[in-house]
């Protein structure tokens, strides 16, 4: 592998600790050595730093680039704003297990979100063996997701699962760690993963080894975001696990400010010894599957008796009403946010692309909830959102908080649409607006948000920091220039003044465009170093 010698970069290494003035060589996928600037000389390729920054490539600590692997092409998203690791498998998505008596429900799960996977494994290290082959665009920490070891075993029925199929549950999440699973997410507003109690997932979370991750989509992050939260905290608590606050945020009016209760709650817990941190991104507006409207009782029983309900007049009454009454029982965007701040993101049509409900029901003289359902019948369940439900405040709270990590949560790539623009965005975003232009982080406090402590969250030596030993995962961008380009109209734009991407030692971006190396890998703990990362 050719040597690379980054030269008279600002360095700031992702603990925090003051910039520097250095000189940073790579070498056979290490950071071989760092030294005063001028001092290191000889090299394959020598790059000239001068005025820009360099920082450990960037960790996404919410990804669902699951099926990156499976593109044919290499998705941009990520390596264009200087991302290097992400941890996928979240929200209780993940493709496996996929056993062959459950393929197909499986498959319809996993297709509301994954486009066009193969499903030609069984388990979860068959899968991972097939990914590692196809090769990874950035390294991957992956999640086991609830939904789909649920799935599994007892379906997507809408019911506690007996004493043997939490055994088999429990069997199937141990395989997926040893196999090299880093923890266990749950999405606790999707089916089936919403059907589970807080016992289940304590008991499933109990399989976990030290160290590994409970990360959790909340069962509310809207009027009862507190009880989200320590439903969370209880499941760590007995458990006996790290926790991963999925994407913090309070979403619709009626919860606007509820953020520093709930970071009250986590820091209680954290001060009893539970280890618990938050991801965030820096937007106003979620994104999620369209048919999170629908209240939770129509999405029992899976993908067939959905589809049947949305087209029962009777049974879609019951559903407007229920959207409209907001008994406050569940997570109800609609009621939340309005339907003129539900934009429809991806939904196999570019002719709704990007417009709200709102907008469309005018144009096509209905009410929106029938909008809603037609637009969930045409795309089979797989159409996307945006909803524009959290106050600038909110997200401010949560970013700034010292456990905050940062996290993208994009939609996994291929799935055309316009997506919502964290998926390019995130990262440039943070340090474009909370550092450049507000002032409200330091760009060492920025950084080590992204990389460090991300990588000490989540059990990942060797990464996320500049030091000799650690992994040759780092990004070159010029400080004056830095931002996201990406709107929810032009999702796709790539970032500004990101120069350079090195993954594993090997350039994986540069000049505005990907190179075409798959340099990623499937990161766990037996093949990294020990390069200790900072809390």
């Amino acid at each position: 592998m050719p040597t690379t010698l980054i030269r008279g970069a600002t360095v700031i290494d992702g603990t925090g600790s003051p910039a520097t003035a250095s000189d940073v060589l790579l070498a056979d996928g290490k950071i071989a050595m760092t030294a005063e600037r001028g001092q290191l000389r000889d090299a394959d390729r020598v790059v000239d730093a001068d005025g820009l920054v360099l920082a450990p490539g960037f960790l996404d600590a919410h990804s669902h680039a699951d099926n990156a692997p499976f593109l044919t092409g290499i998705d941009a998203a990520k390596l264009s704003q200087g991302v290097t690791t992400e941890v996928i498998g979240n929200c209780g998505f993940s493709p496996a297990p996929c056993p062959p008596g459950r393929r197909a429900e499986i498959e319809r799960l996993c297709g509301r979100l994954f486009p066009d996977l193969p499903y030609d494994w069984s388990t979860v290290d068959e899968l991972y063996g097939t990914s590692d082959a196809r090769g990874y665009p950035t390294n991957v920490r992956p999640l086991a997701g609830h939904h789909v070891i649920r799935a599994a075993v007892l379906g997507t029925a809408d019911r506690r699962p007996t004493a043997d199929e939490l055994t088999q549950m429990k069997a199937e999440l141990s395989a997926a760690l040893d196999a090299g699973a880093a923890g266990l997410s749950s999405g606790l507003i999707y089916p089936p993963g919403m059907y589970a109690d807080a016992d289940e997932l304590a008991t499933l979370a109990g399989v976990l080894p030290p160290g590994s991750v409970y990360a959790s989509h909340l069962r509310n992050e809207g009027g009862r975001l507190l009880d989200g939260v320590s439903e969370a905290i209880e499941v760590a608590r007995r458990a006996g696990c790290r926790l991963q606050v999925s994407h913090l945020k309070a979403a619709g009016r009626s919860a606007w400010g509820s953020v520093k209760q709930a970071l009250r709650l986590m820091d209680e817990a954290w001060a009893e010894g539970i280890r618990v941190h938050h991801d965030v991104y820096p937007y106003e507006a979620n994104s999620t599957l369209l048919s999170a409207c629908l209240p939770p009782w129509f999405h029992a029983d899976g993908h067939a008796a959905t589809m049947e309900r949305l087209r029962d007049p009777e049974v879609l009454r019951r559903a407007e009403h229920d959207i409209a009454a907001d008994d406050g029982s569940w997570e109800n965007w609609v009621a939340g946010s309005g339907w003129d701040r539900v934009l429809v993101a991806s939904a196999g049509n570019a002719d709704v692309e990007g417009r709200t409900l709102a907008e469309l029901a005018e144009q096509r003289r209905q009410h929106p909830f029938r909008v809603l359902t037609d637009l969930l019948v045409a795309s089979e369940l797989t159409a996307w959102m945006s909803v524009f439900a959290m106050s600038a405040t909110d997200v401010t709270d949560a970013l700034l908080h010292p456990r905050a990590l940062i996290g993208s949560d994009g939609a996994p790539p291929g799935g055309g649409g316009k997506p919502h623009p964290r998926g390019f965005g995130t990262f440039t975003r943070v340090l474009a607006r909370y550092v450049r232009e507000f002032g409200l982080l330091s760009w060492e406090e920025a950084i080590a948000k992204m990389t460090s402590r991300t990588a000490s969250a989540f059990g990942l030596p060797g990464r996320g920091v500049i030091v000799a030993g650690a992994a040759a995962d780092v990004v070159l961008f010029d400080p004056t220039t830095v931002a996201d380009r990406a709107t929810f109209t032009a999702p796709t734009l790539i970032s500004a003044g990101i120069e350079l991407v090195v993954v594993n030692g090997r350039i994986a971006f540069e000049s505005g465009e990907v190179t075409g190396l798959r340099a990623g890998r499937r990161l766990r703990r037996a093949n990294l170093g020990e390069t200790p990362c900072n809390e």
